[in-house]
């Protein structure tokens, strides 16, 4: 087992990476937690034992349930059943998982204690760590969520092996994106070791802008167009396969604006095709649907912000021309589907 930890004072917590970790799980429940209500979807199949009092509630599959609607309904069977502030969630899954049962326990009795157990690749170098929860609404991804903080997460790198094929490449579009944040070359280290080394990345940012004020918006290289893409194609593409174009996009941006030289893009198409990733968009995705989707973006705050590499590392860009925006998106389109 690795433990990696997140360093936020009184609020620091452990991240548990190894084999079988998700039975550590009663030992990293809160002390005080007298019931534990377990969130997790029907398909998941991961049971877990809290060491106490616990009920199962589940919410439905599908990106569709990351909604306000199922945080109500989570908040109000735990209201019906007696949970109170002094217990806790455990949230069992991937991403959709923990992103809304996080966000439920931060706004239930205004923040219960919440502990993830991720059961995916892309839950477990990304989702679950680092505070960061939230829904999606029509008009786009993430955009009502909260900041807060696990007691503990567990990626137990053993469930990882029953994941569905594309479910685990969904994952490697977030671990590519790590190649660029300092992750150098992750396919040299073991399972355990690859997700720690995220881990630790992610841990290290996190630590250092919890609340996204500026580095911490690195983590989402890739992500502006990628959730674009994401919306735009109706989830047709998982997340991290939408991630995976969306990092080539960046290099094809960063290149035009002089930031990176050709060498450096082929490495982005060079690691994407490497993890068996898509490195172009979506037939019928339009230049004016993306643009607009990417300036309802989280980080857009004058315009579209980009994070892009550059001299000093992958950062914040903002300022960038529309024509420069377009030529950019053209470079990750398909032949047959150029104008």
């Amino acid at each position: 087992m690795i433990v990696v930890p997140v360093p936020l004072g009184d609020r620091s917590y452990d991240v548990l990476v190894g084999d079988g970790v998700r039975h550590e799980l009663a030992r990293v429940v809160p002390a005080s937690a007298r019931r534990v209500a377990v969130v997790t979807q029907p398909g998941i199949g991961i049971e877990v034992d809290p060491g106490r009092e616990h009920r199962v509630f589940e919410m439905p599959d599908g990106e569709a349930s990351k909604s306000l609607a199922t945080v109500e309904h989570l908040c109000r069977e735990w209201a019906q059943w007696g949970l109170n502030r002094a217990d806790a969630v455990v949230a069992v899954g991937g991403g959709i998982v923990t992103d809304t049962a996080g966000f439920a326990a931060a706004v239930y009795h205004r923040g219960v204690p919440v502990v993830h157990v991720s059961t995916t690749l892309l839950g477990q170098i990304d989702a679950a760590i680092g505070g960061k929860t939230g829904v999606n609404i029509p008009e786009g991804k993430n955009l009502v969520g909260a900041y807060w903080q696990p007691s503990a997460v567990l990626c137990d790198t053993e469930v990882l092996a029953t994941l569905p094929p594309r479910e685990y490449r969904s994952g490697l579009g977030e671990l590519a994106k790590y190649h660029f944040l300092g992750g150098g070359d992750l396919d040299a280290l073991p399972l355990d070791e690859r997700v720690a080394a995220c881990v630790a990345i992610k841990a290290a940012v996190v630590a250092g802008d919890e609340r996204e004020g500026g580095r911490r918006a690195t983590l989402n290289y890739g992500h502006t167009l990628g959730h674009a893409i994401e919306i735009a194609g109706h989830h047709d593409l998982r997340h991290g396969e939408a991630v995976a174009v969306g990092l080539v996009f960046a290099g094809e941006l960063a290149h035009r604006l002089g930031r990176i030289d050709a060498e450096r893009v082929a490495e982005h198409r060079r690691v994407v095709g490497a993890y068996d990733l898509p490195s172009t968009l979506p037939p019928g995705l339009t230049d004016d649907e993306l643009i607009e989707l990417m300036g309802r973006d989280k980080k857009a705050l004058d315009g579209i912000t980009f994070v892009l590499d550059g001299p000093d590392g992958v950062e914040q860009v903002t300022g960038v021309d529309r024509a420069d925006i377009e030529a950019a998106i053209g470079a990750v389109r398909s032949e047959g589907d150029r104008p």
